[in-house]
């Protein structure tokens, strides 16, 4: 998520606070949450350190960010004079970066920041959902794909490129038309850190 004063997350965070790993049939599935602590004890100070110890993004500073990285095992088979990939089992970790209270807050103002942070980890999770749905439409454009006069195997490996850039480019699209909608005027994370910081 992006906003003109702090950009989301783009980096590497410190800790390691929850995995969840989903092991499929034709894949594995991996979901871990990291932080970055921040410091203050009211609302507008944890923001503030937001914005001074977020890592640095595009522009400013980032709030948080959904980031992934995706293998893949690929089985190719000649048939006859074309090669077919009969199979592809993507491993896909998927990395939730999210600010952390480095120390114990006032119970209003931690009843405020757990609101806050939930609505940006749900935000998140959406963004987490995007890939998932790019990894199943990758899938389904490449899994069974054949090339004629390639019983080496070489020009299909050239050839499941377009789909998979193609997936790449479609789920980069849909992530920042859902971001610029929710950091909008009146977007559910602009309402957020409007409620955290002013009470409004």
């Amino acid at each position: 998520m992006k906003t003109a004063a702090h950009h989301w997350l783009r980096a590497c965070a410190v800790l390691v606070l929850a995995t969840t790993v989903d092991a499929r049939a034709n894949g594995q599935v991996v979901e871990q949450v990291k932080t970055y602590a921040i410091s203050g004890t009211t609302a507008p100070e944890l923001y503030a350190s937001i914005g001074e110890r977020g890592p640095k993004a595009s522009v400013g500073r980032a709030i948080a960010h959904t980031n992934f990285k995706l293998t893949w095992q690929r089985k190719y088979e000649p048939q006859g004079d074309a090669c077919t990939l009969v199979a592809a089992k993507p491993r896909l970790i998927i990395t939730y970066t999210l600010p952390k209270p480095a120390g114990r807050l006032p119970a209003a103002l931690q009843r405020r920041w757990d609101v806050f942070y939930e609505g940006v980890r749900r935000h998140e999770l959406v963004h987490g959902e995007m890939i998932k749905q790019m990894v199943a439409t990758i899938e389904k454009t490449t899994i069974g794909l054949s090339v004629p006069g390639d019983s080496g195997c070489k020009k299909i490996r050239q050839e499941i490129t377009r789909p998979l850039s193609e997936a790449s480019l479609a789920q980069r699209q849909q992530s920042s038309d859902f971001d610029r909608v929710e950091l909008g005027d009146g977007g559910n994370v602009h309402r957020l850190i409007l409620t955290f910081v002013n009470g409004q």
